[in-house]
């Protein structure tokens, strides 16, 4: 079942009527629209193929989504970071459109996977920046331990696999067995709020076709390693430069923050930790603009273009 058509034009509300530029009308148009600005390429994934998408030209910026998701979780920022980088957006082995690595798989089996797809995708020699949001910050830091060469600055968004102590995420709404199309959304809408967007002002209609066309591709099974520490053990074995950007609400955080902000300040002192405002999880979907402006000053970039 494809989502788009059971949703109707709503009235944008609170950060998101000032951040975004137009209000959503078909969820499904809108993913293409921006999916049509920029290019679609493959690379090897086991027997199958990983998927690619690629806006703008500069420096190269590499974004790798969250669990259960796909491109689509940088899909308000890309309009904005593609003014300044090269963006590369991929979906994760098992994720979105990209096919199932060979089993078992690791956070470090997933790295090589990807550190394989980048040097076909990669243009030139130059180190590119990484950004990994929630599990995609596990798959960047493995990447930065391996390629530390490649990896010129490593950015966490919200990022798992710390070891650290986590908010409480177990009173999701169980999805799959429901088979009534309403049902079905109301319960992605109630799963948002509770996990991925603090304000539920911000869960609109393409918020909710984004986590239900994320949710239903999902095959690879990533909380176990989320839940680890392993990104953790991979950033204390390297020296790749560091930042943290959060939302100040993030649920998989709770009231943990400032074990967070000592745990990326022990790793790298000095390091910038950026806390958003008002955001959850989702940081670059629920405060798109502050986002990119705050991912663009911690890499070094020029503020926002008008």
């Amino acid at each position: 079942m494809r989502a788009g058509r059971l949703f109707r034009s709503r009235t944008e509300h609170s950060e998101s009527s000032k951040e975004r530029s137009a209000a959503v009308n078909d969820p499904a148009d809108v993913v293409d629209a921006v999916g049509a600005q920029g290019t679609r390429c493959t690379t090897p994934c086991g027997q199958g193929r990983m998927v690619w998408r690629i806006w703008g030209d500069g420096p190269q910026l590499l974004l790798l989504h969250g669990g259960h998701g796909s491109w689509t979780h940088w899909i308000r920022a890309i309009p904005e970071l593609s003014q300044h980088f090269r963006v590369i957006a991929p979906d994760l082995p098992g994720l979105g459109e990209s096919d199932m690595p060979p089993e078992p798989y690791s956070a470090e089996s997933l790295t090589t996977i990807v550190a394989g797809g980048l040097d076909d995708v990669v243009q030139g020699e130059s180190p590119l920046d990484v950004a990994g949001f929630s599990f995609g910050a596990i798959v960047a830091g493995h990447l930065a331990k391996l390629r530390p060469a490649q990896v010129h600055r490593l950015v966490l968004v919200g990022a798992g696999g710390l070891g650290l102590p986590r908010g409480r995420t177990d009173g999701l709404t169980k999805w799959r067995r429901i088979g009534d199309s309403q049902r079905l959304l109301a319960a992605h809408r109630a799963n948002l709020e509770a996990l991925m967007i603090h304000d539920p002002a911000n869960v609109d209609d393409l918020a909710v076709y984004l986590q239900f066309e994320n949710t239903r591709r999902a095959r690879l099974r990533s909380r176990p390693i989320a839940f680890s520490d392993t990104l953790r053990r991979a950033l204390s074995a390297g020296d790749v430069s560091l930042a943290g950007i959060w939302g100040q609400y993030d649920a998989t955080v709770g009231g943990h923050m400032a074990e967070y902000e000592a745990l990326i300040h022990a790793l790298r002192p000095g390091a910038e930790f950026r806390i958003i405002d008002g955001a959850g999880h989702w940081v670059a979907y629920e405060a798109p603009r502050r986002f990119a402006a705050t991912l663009l000053s911690v890499l070094g970039r020029a503020e926002l273009r008008s």
